[in-house]
């Protein structure tokens, strides 16, 4: 018991977020490199002040999707919304049965998205009205019996960190236009967005709580059975698979993909972030993440990947080819969202409810920050030296029970952490919080 506590005060932190969701060759919402292509400026751009926050019932862990004007977001209060971006008013929502931490993608006039309640639905952009939906074999928190061996024993446990379920990924340059997405019963499904019919279904032993990205006709995508897959887009077929490793609390696949060059990069619980040959499977490189879950997904610009870990609460700067180590940031908690980058600019958060905004010209020197209306309030009850810290959090409190790790979780949670991923439209910064808001943060040039 001594090895589990040991392992709980480093890794019970933990939590994951994985809320990326575009496909390369799909037209989808609105994207940060859009975004890049119609400011025609490289100059940094620190964060200013809120423009609006939008507050739902529940944790915000998924990542908003922008377009025409409208925001739209889900919540854990079972509710996805759409929000007018200049005013921070509501245009409608849509109730589902269960928490909505799936993020939506929006195509040719529907949003699609999964729930907690077993459904992926598919509704109009405009109205809010339901098109279709698709019932999955369940949706559902991993988990197992005595989890880690956390006491007590022999009771389920849900992961108290994994959050997200699969977002999905749309191909309307098909016959027929396909909607793909994971799902927690272990497959990955091919539905027809005008019908919600299935097309086809690929089976594993793992639940899918990441979110397929789709290039050259190929899905790739990681699952909680350790493997990662490259699949046939259009028959369901394996093309290959890449074993990740599997230890006690350092085991599985919550990042989703990043495919750019050749390569396809992804994060996962085993302390290592992957760089594989996207035709073959092939490892190109791997970085050693000393320890630290890589849930966050990686960004690619200029020859370099950007991405954020847990436990030692960076974001790094990689060689795209190598995997050499640029520069790291430093930051107060752990970062899980995929960043956004526009021009020189790379906008992350943390789980402390801090959002960054980081020259990356600068190697990590020049930077601002943003902290949320909880995080002012509470981080010097909750943080220590104003970083996060489960021991500390946990007052003493035995880390080997189940109980007290979710307990230190909830007093996290009171901080307003920042596990949705950021995406800038018109110089404003969307992100979603844990406090339940949807922000809009006003940009500066400087």
């Amino acid at each position: 018991m001594k090895y589990i506590l040991a392992l709980t005060t480093f890794l019970f932190p933990v939590i994951f977020l994985d809320a990326q969701k575009k496909s390369n060759e799909a037209p989808v919402n609105y994207s940060q490199e859009n975004e890049h292509n119609n400011l025609c400026t490289d100059r940094y751009q620190p964060i200013d002040n809120v423009k609006w926050k939008f507050k739902t019932g529940g944790k915000v862990f998924s990542s908003p999707a922008v377009l025409s004007g409208i925001a739209i977001i889900g919540s854990e209060d079972k509710n996805l919304y759409a929000v007018d971006i200049n005013t921070g008013k509501q245009k409608w929502k849509f109730t589902t049965g269960g928490a909505t931490h799936s993020s939506p993608v929006i195509s040719n006039g529907t949003i699609y998205f999964g729930s907690f309640d077993g459904y992926y639905y598919a509704i109009d952009f405009l109205t809010g009205k339901e098109k279709w939906k698709f019932k999955t074999g369940g949706e559902k928190h991993f988990g197992d019996t005595s989890y880690w061996g956390m006491k007590p024993a022999g009771i389920y446990m849900d992961d108290p960190w994994d959050l997200f379920l699969s977002s999905p990924v749309v191909n309307e340059n098909t016959g027929t236009p396909v909607v793909y997405f994971g799902s927690s019963d272990g497959n990955l499904y091919a539905v027809n967005v005008k019908n919600g019919i299935e097309m086809w279904k690929f089976k594993t032993n793992g639940n899918f709580h990441s979110s397929p990205v789709l290039k050259n006709d190929i899905l790739y995508i990681g699952n909680w059975d350790t493997y990662f897959y490259a699949i046939n887009s259009k028959t369901g077929k394996e093309l290959w698979k890449f074993k990740t490793g599997e230890q006690v609390a350092m085991a599985g696949i919550q990042s989703s993909a990043t495919v750019s060059n050749g390569m396809v990069y992804f994060g996962a619980r085993d302390g290592y972030l992957y760089a594989l040959d996207a035709c073959s499977g092939n490892v190109m490189w791997k970085y050693d993440a000393s320890g630290s879950w890589i849930v966050s997904t990686a960004v690619v610009k200029d020859g370099v990947l950007y991405v954020g870990t847990s436990d030692t609460y960076l974001l790094l700067a990689l060689d795209a080819k190598t995997g050499k180590e640029k520069f790291r940031f430093k930051t107060n908690g752990y970062v899980f969202g995929k960043p956004a980058i526009i021009g020189n600019t790379v906008y992350f958060g943390d789980f402390t409810g801090k959002m960054y905004s980081l020259d990356i010209t600068s190697a990590g020197k020049i930077w601002n920050s943003f902290s949320t209306e909880k995080r002012s309030q509470n981080a010097g009850i909750i943080l220590k030296n104003d970083t996060l810290d489960f021991a500390f959090a946990a007052k003493g409190g035995d880390l080997s029970f189940y109980d007290v790790n979710k307990e230190v979780m909830d007093d996290f949670y009171t901080l307003g952490p920042i596990v949705s991923s950021p995406l800038v439209q018109g110089g404003v910064l969307f992100f979603g919080s844990a406090d339940g808001y949807l922000y809009a943060l006003k940009l500066k040039k400087e």
